[in-house]
């Protein structure tokens, strides 16, 4: 199969700002590595170095604030696949991976061509690193989130990284045995080639038909099923 079409962007919901070391972005490293080796376009946006303004909406700017999700949620359209990576603090994902499952969620109600919600048709999967508890939990989230805006989600969609609890060394640290880890190589090497194959298959096949999946169409009165 050619994946050399795709593009697959990764959000890092890191705290740290750049340049500052980012052991999440060790974990999406990763997995850029495995799809660029099959020709995948891939760009990282580290959340925290951009503006995004807190709140409900397609361009939250103001005279006093500068929102950069515009600009942001035009890479994510272009992109086939997007991966939400996170560390976890207090066993859940960050305030700035947080931020922009919000965002997104702000954008769920725009419409593609065929009159469905724009997501359609585009996958999801998640990253997670910390050296506490919470990976699953913080994946479970993001992806429910991520499906019930419209992405679709193939199997075995997450993977993460989990040093010792409390207090020690972390992903990328020297000794920490992260990326020797095998269990963690493996998943998110699985993950990477699920997120291609299921967004190959969607773009061979023309996606979704818009049959029973249209909100213009349910707005317009056509309800296949519902009105027989």
């Amino acid at each position: 199969m050619d994946y050399k079409d795709l593009k697959a962007l990764y959000i890092n919901g890191t705290l740290k700002k750049s340049p500052e070391l980012s052991h999440t972005q060790g974990l999406i490293d990763l997995s850029s590595r495995v799809m660029n080796s099959q020709g995948v376009t891939t760009e990282t946006i580290r959340a925290v170095d951009h503006p995004i303004a807190f709140g409900i909406g397609a361009d939250l700017s103001t005279e006093e604030t500068e929102d950069a999700w515009p600009e942001i949620y035009k890479k994510v359209q272009e992109a086939d696949i997007l991966v939400l990576a996170s560390p976890i603090w207090l066993g859940e994902v960050s305030s700035v991976i947080r931020l922009v499952a919000e965002r997104l969620y702000s954008m769920s109600g725009e419409l593609n061509e065929r009159g469905q919600y724009s997501f359609y048709g585009k996958v999801a999967g998640a990253l997670l690193s910390g050296n506490e508890d919470g990976a699953k939990h913080g994946a479970m989230g993001l992806l429910y989130g991520l499906q019930h805006i419209g992405y679709t989600i193939p199997p075995q969609a997450d993977a993460g990284w989990l040093g010792e609890i409390g207090p020690g060394l972390s992903y990328l640290d020297e000794g920490s045995g992260g990326p020797e880890n095998d269990f963690t190589n493996r998943n998110t090497t699985f993950m990477s080639w699920n997120l291609m194959h299921l967004a190959r298959l969607l773009k061979e096949n023309n996606f979704y038909p818009d049959l029973g999946n249209s909100r213009a169409k349910w707005d317009a009165g056509i309800r296949p099923g519902f009105d027989s």
